[in-house]
């Protein structure tokens, strides 16, 4: 296990370094630069900016030099903990990542948990009574959360919302928390604001994996294993719960690596409609703009967590399933 660790946190250095050049260079492959961007706008406006300022701009963040040189001078930035400063906002690129990536995280992880929650349980019960009604049922409504969009459900639940309760229900604070430090009360208003994005997020995932959950326990169902343990007595809900649901849970722990890039790009629409601070709308702000710092640091945090969530998942799937051996 160990010698398994060591191996893929190597393999895992080298990949994350490939990304970095990988996601730097397509950030520089469109056209112009920030600055070219920031000029069009100005000229949109009725604008223009000298192009004293502009030559002075370009030469303080170095993008009149080439691509390698740019992608050096900002990797050693990010071995010092330094991403760079925003081209946009104007303030160093950690400072707006701090608080997003944070509240990223706990919408992803509250809607792993969410959708754990209701797919486990919804796809051992359709698997053990096939054919009821109530399995129909749970598979009427898994094809009807994978095939109505994100964005599209919560715009329903924003009208609803407004419609019948004359309340707002975006973004994940009040007005007078939005910006307040954080406190007891700021904590606990985001509680009560967190359950509407999990829901939202969470309901396509469940719908996947019930049926995900559903199709692997009856085919562990049928091993001869579970036959094996039944004749030894065991009651059918410990046999089920004991074995064939250990087995089928595989899917579960696999995916547990790509919870938040799915988070950060899949579901961009859904926060830019919910107004949620997290950082898929501040990386799309990002490649609009041609921000390459801050896009280029966003790129790079996804990858890490990527890389070390996909570490753990292959080790909790050797825990998980004793025929899978990480040698």
């Amino acid at each position: 296990m160990l010698q398994f660790i060591i191996r893929r946190s190597l393999i895992a250095l080298g990949t994350i370094w490939v990304v970095s050049i990988v996601s730097f260079t397509i950030i520089q492959l469109p056209p112009g630069d920030f600055l070219t961007t920031y000029s069009a706008n100005l000229r949109a406006m009725g604008e223009i900016a000298p192009e004293e300022q502009i030559q002075a701009m370009r030469d303080h963040y170095g993008l009149g030099q080439p691509i390698y040189i740019q992608y050096f001078k900002w990797m050693r930035g990010v071995l010092q903990g330094d991403f760079g400063r925003s081209l946009e906002w104007g303030v160093p690129v950690k400072v707006l990542l701090w608080d997003r990536m944070g509240l990223t995280v706990l919408v992803g992880l509250s809607s792993v948990i969410f959708v754990w929650t209701l797919a486990i349980p919804i796809g051992v019960f359709s698997a053990t009574h096939q054919y009821s009604l109530l399995d129909y049922c749970f598979t009427f409504l898994g094809f009807l959360g994978v095939a109505i969009p994100g964005f599209l459900m919560a715009l329903v639940l924003m009208w609803v919302a407004f419609s019948a309760f004359g309340q707002n229900v975006g973004g994940l604070f009040s007005p007078e928390y939005q910006n307040a430090p954080w406190s007891v009360d700021r904590i606990i208003d985001l509680i009560k604001h967190l359950w509407i994005p999990m829901l939202i997020v969470g309901t396509e995932g469940t719908a996947g994996l019930i049926r995900t959950m559903r199709a692997n326990m009856l085919d562990e169902m049928s091993q001869p294993y579970v036959e094996t343990a039944r004749a030894r007595g065991l009651s059918e809900r410990q046999l089920i719960w004991k074995y064939p649901v250990r087995v089928a849970l595989n899917p579960f722990v696999s995916t547990v690596g790509y919870a938040l890039p799915q988070l950060v790009g899949g579901v961009v629409v859904v926060a830019v409609v919910l107004n949620l601070p997290t950082v898929g709308p501040l990386l799309l702000r990002a490649l609009l703009s041609q921000d390459m710092f801050m896009a280029g640091a966003i790129v790079m945090i996804i990858s890490i967590l990527t890389v070390i969530g996909t570490l753990i998942s292959d080790i909790l799937l050797a825990v998980l399933d004793p025929r899978i051996r990480l040698e």
